[in-house]
């Protein structure tokens, strides 16, 4: 590669159309790491250069391809307090007791809750699900709730993604007799409730396994709890539950709750993509159905298919309609509450595009012209609170640093935020609970949920300002488009991305490779759906290729594609297949560009 500028930003590209700078994904060592993963495995050499830059090693390379539950599922009991807590659930199977799982009301409440209601089926014991209603109960246990729940016998409480920080209701839970077991994922305090709390992220484990969202949890606790009863005998006059059948309900939740597709969690999601190519759930399959789901799945699909759906009951209709969904075998019931949710998330599309348009409008006023501030915050009166976390997900994206979403309602206001890579969020919203500046809060490294009164919004905007002016400064400095290597039109088949895509689920962690098409013309942009854009490139050879452009038309990659008819320009997308109508054939997503300069003579 050339010295200079070239050497340093790839193709040359110092800033694209979104402003970023472009760069091999791999330096010198990277680039050495590639050739011998090539060299020793016998591996072609564009997915060596894929592995190689997500730190994959050529002792490990054929391993990483494998994913397999045997190598990397930990031993249950390194949890903290996992040990206590099949102790006590091995006593509620065997005397029968009634046990209530509380579960959060998004894709990962669901599918833990929908894991542990599913192996208790299989013992034979009682047990109640409440997913809380987002608006009415808000976030976590409440002693509503636990009252309720204790009234109908439960003697059990199971926590689901939630319950970490639930002091006061854990309080009432003991006055009422019941023994408390937390599962959950979410950043906890120093001190912990009144309850048994097996959470990886809790401040004096050290299993390692911090990554896992709670259906992770969830599904190696069970694998203990499994374990112990048969141990005991348990299972000498029942079936033995298929606990690797539950696995496609787990990598929903892995791939949803943006859980880094690493380690533990990306064998999760293999074996469960798996699984879920079989269809043998009647909810997922119902799910599928609905939302248009052609060919297998993969990651992309769980996230942007599935998961929204399912989050659409908590968001703005029945809270509890995705695990019921997921635990369904009728056909005719889980095609109704399919039709339902996707009924539900058309919903909240519609209101989700009104309120970003306003957010916009306050970001934009905070800011200021030239754009300067560590994060973004847009609050009003009028906001559907369970879509908040959705307008912070694209505020983030739009301005690249971290954004909260606040619905007040009178003096009190509930919000989400999304943080961007290398800032902990969660971190620092439970600093703002620990020096009282919000109500409530707490979250995890990418995403937050805040409580906080309007007379102190203003304390916790300069405390936000304080705390993340200098990671985020940092992040964004170091921000920029890692390009996994140069393709040309024609080399985009479907063998190519068949052989990529080993090296995948790609998502959180494990990021989906960008290629780069250099010096391809643009033959024609048209539009397409309500905000997006289709071009067509041609290659120097001749060969073209079609692009979609998502959420394109009036951003800045759309302004750049209106002046860039029949120009050459440097084109970064992502490549998939698409099975519609039975036949495969490549799906270009473009992410960037930047129009080539005119040479001599031009």
């Amino acid at each position: 590669m050339p010295m200079g500028s070239e050497a340093r930003f790839l193709l040359g590209v110092e800033s694209s159309a979104l402003g970023r700078p472009w760069r091999d994904r791999l330096d010198a060592a990277g680039g050495a790491r590639a050739l011998t993963i090539a060299q020793q495995t016998g591996l072609p050499d564009l997915l060596s250069r894929v592995l190689a830059g997500r730190g994959v090693n050529p002792e490990t390379a054929l391993a990483h391809l494998d994913p397999t539950l045997r190598a990397l599922l930990p031993e249950p009991f390194t949890l903290t307090s996992m040990q206590e807590a099949t102790e006590r659930l091995v006593r509620a199977v065997e005397r029968q007791e009634t046990i209530a799982i509380f579960g959060d009301y998004d894709v990962d409440g669901a599918c833990s809750s929908a894991v542990l209601a599913e192996f208790f089926d299989y013992c034979g014991v009682p047990r109640l699900i409440h997913i809380p209603d987002r608006i009415t109960e808000g976030y976590g246990p409440n002693s509503e709730a636990i009252r309720a729940l204790a009234a109908r016998g439960a003697t059990l409480l199971v926590t689901a993604d939630c319950g970490t920080t639930s002091f006061e209701p854990f309080v009432e839970a003991r006055r009422l007799g019941m023994d408390v077991i937390v599962l959950d994922h979410h950043q906890a305090p120093e001190v912990l409730p009144d309850a048994i709390v097996v959470n990886p992220n809790r401040q004096d484990d050290v299993s390692g396994q911090g990554a896992l969202c709670a259906a992770g949890v969830a599904f190696v606790a069970l694998v203990a709890l499994n374990r112990a009863l048969r141990r005991r005998g348990f299972w000498r006059e029942r079936l033995e539950p298929d606990l690797l059948a539950s696995l496609d309900i787990v990598a929903l939740a892995t791939v949803a709750d943006v859980a880094p597709l690493t380690g533990l969690n990306r064998a999760f999601v293999v074996k469960g993509l798996s699984l879920m190519k079989s269809r043998g759930r009647a909810g997922l399959r119902a799910l599928a159905d609905v939302a248009g789901l052609n060919g297998p799945p993969r990651a992309y699909h769980l996230g942007f298919l599935l998961g929204p759906r399912i989050n659409a009951g908590g968001r703005i209709g029945d809270a509890a309609l995705g695990a019921k969904l997921l635990l369904l075998r009728d056909d005719l019931e889980a095609g109704a509450i399919a039709a339902e949710l996707d009924r539900l998330n058309g919903e909240r599309q519609i209101l989700e595009k009104q309120m970003l348009q306003e957010a916009l409008g306050e970001a934009y006023k905070q800011l200021g012209p030239a754009e300067e501030g560590a994060f973004v915050l847009a609050a009003a009166a009028d906001w559907q609170p369970g879509i908040v976390g959705l307008v912070a997900s694209r505020l983030k994206e739009l301005f690249g640093r971290p954004a909260f979403a606040i619905a007040f309602d009178g003096e009190v206001g509930t919000g989400s935020a999304r943080s961007i890579a290398g800032v902990d969020l969660g971190k620092v919203v439970r600093a703002a609970v620990e020096t009282g500046l919000i109500a409530k809060g707490g979250g995890h490294a990418m995403a937050a949920g805040v409580t906080v009164r309007r007379d102190q919004l203003a304390a916790f905007q300069s405390f936000l300002e304080e705390r993340l002016a200098e990671p985020v400064a940092r992040a964004r400095a170091n921000a920029g488009l890692s390009v996994d290597g140069l393709l040309t039109a024609s080399a985009c088949t479907p063998a190519l991305v068949e052989e990529i895509e080993k090296a995948g689920p790609f998502g959180s962690g494990n990021p989906e490779p960008v290629f780069v098409l250099p010096e391809h013309r643009i033959v024609d942009v048209l539009p397409f759906g309500a905000d997006h854009l289709r071009l067509r490139v041609q290659s120097g050879d001749g060969a073209r290729l079609e692009l979609a452009a998502f959420r394109a038309a009036q951003s800045p990659i759309g302004a750049a594609l209106a002046k860039a008819r029949g120009e050459r320009a440097h084109l970064a997308c992502s490549l998939s297949l698409d099975h519609w109508g039975g036949r495969t054939k490549v799906s270009a997503r473009l992410v960037d560009l930047a129009i080539c300069k005119p040479g001599p003579g031009r």
